[in-house]
């Protein structure tokens, strides 16, 4: 049976009522915690417990939905936080592969999410099986492991380097 797109969908693809561009750039969201902060990009280690280091890194820019709506100048800048992020989660966590996921099927504001890929997986050799109502990270935890990384990208501006 096939959905609708949201009503709103027209509006928010041109930045009305954004979500993303009306928090501005939080030290905290409702949904992660900023663990590196780009030119123009923010990267946040996600609450929900998908998968260890699982983060989004948000463009901060002017709002565009598609990474083809970058100037040159801009798509650069982006795609080097994304994998600079990625370096970082790579050196801290060590997992066996790391998806980049660039959807904005349910939010179209410009946000590649980080999903580190372990040994133990529900879905080895598929896409990684996201969804609504995962379980949340403990604060404790949450702010202990956005601490780690925040000191490995204070070492390691670009990512790489030992965790």
């Amino acid at each position: 049976m096939a959905e609708d797109w949201p009503a709103d969908w027209d509006d928010l693809v041109k930045g009305v009522g954004c979500g993303m561009c009306a928090q501005g750039r939080p030290e905290r969201t409702e949904y992660g915690v900023l663990i590196r902060a780009g030119e123009h990009t923010d990267a946040y280690l996600q609450r929900a417990e998908v998968r260890p280091g699982y983060s989004l890194v948000v463009w901060r820019g002017r709002h565009v939905t598609e990474p083809t709506e970058l100037s040159a100048d801009e798509a650069t800048s982006y795609w080097a936080d994304v994998l600079a992020v990625a370096r970082g989660l790579i050196a801290c966590y060590r997992p066996l592969k790391m998806n980049y996921e660039t959807l904005g099927n349910s939010l179209p504001h410009l946000h590649t999410h980080l999903v580190p890929r372990y040994r133990v997986d529900p879905a080895p050799g598929r896409p990684f099986p996201l969804g609504p109502g995962e379980a949340k990270l403990p604060d404790s935890e949450i702010e202990h492991q956005a601490a780690r990384l925040r000191a490995h990208f204070e070492r390691h501006p670009n990512g790489a380097g030992e965790g």
